[in-house]
This record gives C-alpha cells, structure tokens and sequence, in this order.
C-alpha cells in the first residue's frame, strides 16, 4: 500500500541547507513529516535554512554536524533517538563534486575529500541510522547519487567528472544494494542523477566556468536534450519513498537519457528480404 501522507514521520535530509536537498527538506515539511537537517558549511545558506525551518510548523531539528566526523554522526543519531524515538525516512545526499575544470588536477587533500563526503559519509550515516530506521514500520531511505559512476571522465562530461568522484558513486550503487540486504524490511533505493540545475549543471561552478560549445556538448549527448529540472528530482524522491513500496535495491538513473546518449541506434540493414524455411 502506497504511503498517502508523511505527516508525523520523522525524516533525515542530508544536503538540506542548498539546492535540491533544500527543496527535499521543504516538500517533506510541506506533507507533514518532521524533518532533521544537519548543516556544517556555506554559513549564508545555513542561516536561512535555520530560519526557514523555524518558522515552520511541525518538530524540526537544525542541528550542525561534519558529516566527515563519526563521533559526531554518533551524537547526531543519539539525538534523533532521544528526541523523536525513531527515524522513518533517510535522504543520504552529501557529496563533493571535486569537478576538474574548478579544481584541476588532484591533490592527496582533494582525493581523500571526495570519499570522506561523497562515500564514506554516507556509510557512517547509514550505518548509525538503520537502528533508528528499523523502529519504523515503513521505513524508506534514498541514496542520492550521480550518473558520473557510469561515464566516468570521458567523453563530453569529462571536465565536471573527475575520477574520485566516479569511483565514489560506483561504489555507492554497491552500497545501495548491500543495505538492501542488510536493513530489510527497510527499504533502500537510489536515485543516479544526471545533470540536472544546481547539481552538475547550471546554477554550479563548473557549469559557469564551461564555454558554451562545451555544455552544448553535453545537453546534444542527452537523450532529452535539455538538463533536468529540481522538481523533477523532488517528485523521483517522493515515488521511492511513498510509491514504490514494493521495490528495493534498485538504482534509477534520472539523466534525461545521458548515459544512453552515445549509443545511437542505426537503421536495418536490408539484409535478406522474405527468406523462407521448408522444413
């Protein structure tokens, strides 16, 4: 049966203070669920997040933590424990998108930024949240992910992709699968987003710093030919957690048809026309 409203679950959105992970966070509010925003960086952001959120109805909870630091994941589950006594939903989107064009070759810093955020967080905040998630009775968490597991640094997404940042991703569709397993009856799903406006495309510094001849590049590649839009992410979220309640580590790419994109389909040949067998 389809989850019809999430008034009164308890929510935790990771990433919630900008962009898509924002406009998570809201819409959950907006359907009744008390949602946990745990915020570190980007002060201005943070600021308003914490005054959106306080002025809005429902038991929500702003609370800073480096989601690089287990101890402090630790406190941040102890609270949610003691506050609201279980978690119903996890939105695991942190991510550094160490993109080349902005950062230029790799350092050992910039190497071991991108797993501690884009991969090794979410396993600590996996893995002190299924405790919680099991407490619930419908449980759902959504893996929040990028397409960049699949293409790597080739092609014409090679100056928005670097290799850390793929190998994260691939690993974290193994993850997906893994927790699967591991938090059933708790359902765990991922959503591989392509690029879509503040995540990968415009509204990011890497996309700004492309010339036009090389995001046009990029948007002929895909399927669709245009980017992605926030709410359309927004509304891929909702299914998994409210719709799709039959399904379980599975990995949807939401590209517009980029990973596909370089695989043209050419006609038949003619071949052999009305070729019959007498048996």
């Amino acid at each position: 049966m389809c989850v019809k409203s999430l008034a009164g679950l308890n929510a935790l959105v990771l990433g919630a203070t900008r962009g898509i992970g924002r406009d998570i966070a809201l819409t959950f509010a907006g359907d009744g669920a008390n949602v946990i925003l745990p915020y570190y960086d980007w002060p201005q952001a943070c600021r308003e997040t914490i005054q959106q959120f306080q002025a809005l109805p429902g038991h929500h909870l702003v609370v800073k933590t480096d989601l690089r630091d287990p101890n402090q994941i630790k406190e941040l589950c102890r609270q949610i424990d003691n506050d609201y006594g279980r978690l119903d939903i996890l939105i695991n989107n942190i991510e550094r998108g160490g993109m080349p064009i902005v950062h230029g070759s790799y350092t050992p810093e910039q190497w071991d930024l991108e797993m501690d955020t884009t991969l090794k967080a979410k396993w600590w905040v996996f893995q002190e949240a299924m405790p919680l998630l099991k407490k619930s009775k419908q449980a759902a968490v959504v893996n929040i992910s990028s397409i960049a597991g699949e293409p790597g640094r080739a092609g014409p997404a090679g100056m928005i992709f670097n290799e850390a940042y793929a190998a994260a991703n691939r690993a974290v569709s193994s993850f997906t699968e893994t927790w699967a397993r591991q938090a059933a009856p708790v359902r765990v799903n991922e959503l591989m987003l392509g690029f879509i406006e503040s995540r990968h495309a415009q509204g990011t510094r890497g996309w700004d710093l492309l010339t036009e001849e090389a995001r046009q590049e990029i948007i002929s590649h895909t399927l669709l030919q245009r980017t992605g839009r926030r709410q359309e992410v927004t509304r891929a979220v909702l299914f998994l957690v409210k719709d799709a309640t039959f399904m379980t580590g599975a990995a949807i790419r939401l590209d517009g048809g980029y990973c596909l994109g370089h695989d043209q389909t050419s006609a038949m040949p003619p071949g052999v026309e009305n070729l019959a067998i007498t048996l």
